[in-house]
């Protein structure tokens, strides 16, 4: 994105948020109502996709009808050449998904008051007939007063078919954890699909991780589908049986067998918070249903004992009759096994051997892949070796088997072992670009990584603070917890200035080309020898920043060249400015007879400072000539909350930021103090733009 544009001539992006698969959220400002907004920018690949855009927009102004305090508000969606855009309200607050990876598992109280709005938010936009599809702790944003609001209505209804079908990466990498089964199946969906991913998110809060994780998304949908429904320990992780009993129902893999409404859920939420351990239905698994009901479809039908045409009423007479003839001869086999055993005690004081020959099967886990193996097949049997990632068994060690040890085996049987594979694989996300904060934040709150970030400065042309190399690579499948390695730019490195005092013009020129600096050697004054530098501003050996000019007086060999006063008039020595604030500085400067002039400079160092005056200390000027200060500032608006209004003022034009209006509030802070600014603290804003402050009080 280009520096400081501007949508429809209104929304103006300020800096980046953050981005995901589908698009990249700035911070920005709507120009017309003066207010703090959030911009979501479609990536390129989307907006040349026709069909998507059609049904982007149709569905983002679908979204921008929705109005409730749990649903982030949508103001507006465009279009600015081809770039397609939405214009959405901007959250104070974390992501619940930045919560949790903050404080793992959160209080069952704060669970079902969160769950709840989720909920209450659901309803209405369920009953409007708008699906969200993409319920993640992502999209689930806390305001500072925890107030919950779910966000990307409309963009996720919008993705295509394919995009379901996981063709386009780094979209449902984030969302296949939270994919109803449906939903994984490409089948039909409605507001139960919604409903599950409350389920998986719920699940998440109480117990800090997810049901359903693996090696990639084709693997996590899978289990969704398949996988028995997990149950939550409630002594162990220490939740109540009537919430434990609501997460259970919600994650049914039948959409009938899940509360059938947002609105039926938050009741229910409600009842197990008053009602903590009275479950108000029983806990089920609907996975054992289904494998029951298919067992029964699988039943054979009874053999016809007649060959004419099937007559149920004649074969139900005829099986009435049979059963007693078949237990009968059942009777009989009975006794005779029994009087075989008894003979085998009796005439070997043992059972009767086996037809097969067995081994007892011994206890490989905690072993390698290769000594099992060799443990197995001395044994006298085969071993089958499948691998699965896991969370607590170290890479090419044994984590389960089948027969269990101290069992029997037939010999040259099969001994199924599942050898760890050792930490998951999880696709490593892009923060290029990041300022080093929200990359370290976007990094330790991906799904189910729990990456390790370290950080490694080095000068570069970039922006301050931005990372502009990361190890491993973006898109590089890498172990849960792996160190990622981020190199953030410290801005372009130091130069440390020459003594040009003493050099001719051209040698001075040579000499500051070499070491990046640029020169100002317009000034003139009367000395000898002629063409030579005879002063400079910045102190040899200092260090300065990039493109920080350096001006220098040069010696003309006659007559001082510097303006002379107007009418032949006195002249007065121009007092020293350089490594004085500006306040102090334009008072000296003014006491003597002469005009300041600020112009502002952004570099790292000596903020608040005068850096260069031109022209130098002690040149000889007429009064009333107007001499120009450079101060160094940072190029962010300061902090200035708890100040009164004039000292913040102060301390705004100490950073080069003029106070354009003052508004006033009573909703928070102390009285007479400042509450806030526009552009907020921390805002990158160029020296000599204006700032409002908000102030607590009435203004009178």
């Amino acid at each position: 994105m280009i520096e400081e544009r501007i949508f429809n001539n209104r929304y103006r992006l300020d800096g980046k948020l953050g981005e995901g698969g589908m698009a990249i959220v700035y911070s920005g400002t709507d120009t017309v109502l003066r207010r703090r907004v959030a911009i979501k920018v479609l990536r390129e690949q989307y907006a040349a996709d026709e069909e998507f855009v059609r049904r982007f927009y149709q569905e983002a102004e679908s979204a921008a009808k929705l109005s409730h305090p749990n649903i982030v508000n949508t103001y507006d969606v465009g279009r600015e050449g081809a770039t397609y855009y939405i214009v959405m309200e901007l959250v104070d607050g974390p992501s619940l998904g930045e919560i949790i990876a903050a404080d793992g598992k959160l209080p069952e109280p704060v669970a079902i008051d969160y769950a709840a709005q989720i909920a209450s938010g659901l309803a209405y936009a369920h009953r409007a007939g708008l699906l969200h599809r993409d319920i993640k702790p992502a999209n689930i944003l806390v305001t500072k007063d925890d107030v919950v609001k779910l966000s990307d209505f409309g963009i996720a209804r919008a993705v295509s078919q394919n995009t379901i079908a996981m063709t386009k990466p780094g979209l449902v990498m984030g969302s296949v954890f939270y994919m109803s089964p449906e939903q994984a199946q490409l089948n039909e969906l409605h507001e139960t699909s919604d409903l599950y991913s409350v389920g998986i998110v719920l699940f998440q809060m109480l117990t800090g991780k997810l049901p359903f994780s693996g090696e990639s998304p084709v693997t996590v949908a899978l289990r969704h589908i398949s996988d028995p429904v997990p149950r939550i320990d409630t002594r162990e992780i220490g939740v109540s049986p009537a919430l434990a009993a609501i997460v259970n129902r919600l994650l049914q893999k039948r959409p009938e067998n899940r509360f059938q409404s947002a609105s039926e859920l938050a009741t229910s939420l409600r009842e197990a918070r008053e009602r903590p351990n009275v479950p108000a239905f029983r806990m089920q698994d609907d996975a054992q249903e289904l494998a029951q009901e298919a067992a029964k479809r699988g039943q054979r039908l009874p053999r016809r004992s007649t060959p004419l045409p099937d007559n149920r009423r004649y074969a139900a007479d005829e099986e009435e009759e049979r059963p007693p003839r078949r237990w009968g001869l059942y009777a009989v086999l009975a006794v005779f096994l029994i009087a075989a055993v008894g003979a085998g005690y009796y005439l070997f004081g043992r059972p009767l051997p086996s037809l097969s020959p067995t081994v007892p099967v011994a206890d490989y886990t905690k072993m390698t892949d290769a000594q099992a193996n060799e443990a197995i097949v001395n044994a006298g049997l085969r071993a089958h070796i499948t691998r699965s990632a896991s969370d607590t068994v170290p890479a090419n060690r044994v984590i389960s088997q089948d027969p269990l040890p101290g069992t029997n085996a037939e010999k040259d049987s099969l001994v199924d072992i599942v050898v760890s594979n050792g930490l998951p694989n999880v696709g490593l996300p892009s923060v290029l670009g990041y300022n080093f904060v929200e990359a370290e934040r976007t990094l330790q709150a991906w799904p189910n990584a729990k990456f390790l970030v370290d950080i490694k400065r080095s000068f570069n042309e970039g922006p301050k603070d931005s990372v502009i190399d990361q190890q491993p690579k973006p898109g590089a499948q890498v172990r849960e917890g792996s160190k990622i390695t981020l190199t953030v730019s410290d801005g372009p490195a130091p130069t440390f200035v020459p003594n040009f005092v003493g050099m001719t013009a051209a040698a001075a020129q040579a000499a500051a080309s070499k070491a990046g600096i640029k020169l100002d050697t317009s000034q003139t004054i009367s000395g000898m020898p002629a063409n030579t530098i005879a002063s400079q501003d910045a102190t040899p050996g200092s260090k300065i920043d990039a493109n920080v000019i350096v001006h220098l007086i040069v010696n003309s060999g006659g007559g001082a060249l510097i303006a002379p006063p107007a009418s032949g008039g006195s002249t007065s020595p121009i007092p020293a400015a350089v490594g004085q604030d500006y306040a102090s500085a334009a008072a000296a400067l003014t006491a003597a007879g002469f005009v300041p002039r600020v112009v502002y400079a952004q570099q790292s160092t000596n903020n608040g400072s005068v850096v260069l005056q031109d022209p130098a200390a002690n040149t000889p000027a007429a009064p009333g000539s107007t001499v120009t200060v450079t101060v160094s500032v940072s190029g962010e608006v300061p902090d200035t909350v708890g100040m009164t209004a004039d000292a913040a003022t102060r301390r705004l034009a100490a950073y080069g930021y003029s106070v354009s209006k003052i508004e006033y509030t009573t909703a928070v802070g102390a009285g007479g103090k400042v509450v806030g600014t526009v552009p907020e603290a921390g805002t990158d804003l160029a020296p000599g733009s204006s700032v409002t402050l908000t102030v607590n009080g009435t203004g009178r």
